[in-house]
């Protein structure tokens, strides 16, 4: 049985940069141990990065959300605190320049995981953008997200997240 784990956007801007948020900074422990977990069990480790250029601001996305953030070559843009530890050199990496990445779904498409769980932030936009991708590449194999290793700057968009994805056959953990 093939399973991969996709760690979404866990990178210094989401968690103490400029769109941080102090539950996005109590995952970190728990992301690098299922990072660790998975890692022993024979899965397959993927990362998304946010990823955006100088011109941000200029793009939809930056006129929608005019906060400069996960900019190529920042410190931002990199992965947080151990979880930014548990990437190895052989560890598939996508930069998506929007919330969701057409690459990944490819990559699922192709490589025909059985078992697909998600971690990471923020739930209510690219880890949901993400996991339906997951659920469309691969509509027959298992695609999860647990709820202990995601989180959003808003409660209430969290759980309506979750509660969609459960909606969607995405099992919620």
């Amino acid at each position: 049985m093939r399973k991969c784990l996709i760690v979404v956007d866990y990178q210094n801007d989401f968690v103490t940069g400029s769109l941080g948020f102090a539950k996005a900074e109590q995952l970190d422990g728990r992301i690098a141990d299922k990072i660790a977990k998975c890692r022993n069990e024979g899965w397959e480790i993927v990362f998304t990065f946010d990823t955006h250029e100088e011109n941000y601001l200029q793009t939809n996305e930056g006129r929608n959300l005019p906060v400069e953030h996960c900019i190529k070559g920042t410190n931002g843009h990199k992965l947080y605190g151990r979880t930014a530890k548990m990437l190895k050199e052989s560890d598939k990496c996508f930069y998506k320049p929007s919330f969701g990445s057409a690459e990944l779904f490819e990559y699922l498409k192709a490589e025909r995981f059985d078992k697909v769980e998600l971690c990471g932030v923020v739930t209510n936009i690219c880890v949901i953008s993400n996991a339906v991708l997951a659920k469309t590449a691969l509509p027959e194999s298992e695609i999860s997200v647990d709820s202990a290793c995601v989180a959003s700057n808003n409660g209430s968009l969290n759980r309506a997240a979750l509660d969609v994805m459960q909606s969607l056959q995405i099992n919620v953990l």
